[in-house]
């Protein structure tokens, strides 16, 4: 079970592969020149956050892979700016994208809903429950930081997709890229609040 605290959630600016509707899993596909302006975009859209009177983001939690670590980056250098402090930064290996083993760099398709349910795994791929095992305890071990606070996790979609699923919330539903989320907890449900870049 997640702890019931408030957290922001963030997945990477878009990549080539994204661009191409093509599955990475673990595939550590860089930013695309679209992927670096949409974290910029991010940052800013935090910073106005906080401009409106949001309570600081205290630190920021990423998946080691490039294309998450280049968009935390990102967000970290917009918060400090804004904040006037340092933001720390550090990574968590168990927020890394699923492993979807021979199906990484091949099209999205209509095995990706039967993986979910549990009922179809590719070959090498994780299975979603030990996804969504190791996405609660990346989302735990942010909220219990020494820091305290609101954290900031930056990380992948599918692996969102198994928040939402300790969430009791519609599991299959995209996370655009460099979106950022509030997720809060409140008289026993999760909400979740996007904040559309915009420009």
């Amino acid at each position: 079970m997640i702890l019931p605290q408030p957290f922001w959630y963030l997945r990477h600016g878009q990549t080539d592969w994204n661009a191409r509707n093509l599955s990475q899993g673990r595939s550590d596909i860089p930013l695309n020149a679209v992927g670096r302006q949409q974290a910029v975009a991010a940052g800013e859209e935090l910073k106005k956050c906080w401009d409106r009177g949001a309570k600081p983001i205290t630190h920021i939690v990423t998946s080691p892979l490039g294309r998450a670590r280049e968009t935390a980056r990102a967000a970290q250098t917009a918060l400090e700016s804004v904040q006037g402090k340092a933001v720390p930064l550090s990574d968590d290996d168990d927020l890394l994208e699923v492993s979807f083993g021979e199906k990484e760099g091949h099209p999205m398709g209509d095995w990706y809903d039967p993986w979910i349910a549990g009922t179809y795994l590719p070959k090498g791929c994780e299975p979603f429950d030990d996804l969504k095992s190791r996405a609660i305890s990346a989302v735990n071990r942010a909220l219990e930081q020494p820091h305290g606070g609101l954290p900031l996790i930056v990380a992948h979609g599918a692996l969102f997709r198994a928040i939402r699923a300790a969430m009791n919330l519609p599991v299959n539903v995209r996370l655009p890229n460099a979106t950022p989320i509030y997720c809060a907890f409140d008289a026993g449900a999760w909400s979740l609040t996007p904040y559309e870049i915009t420009g």
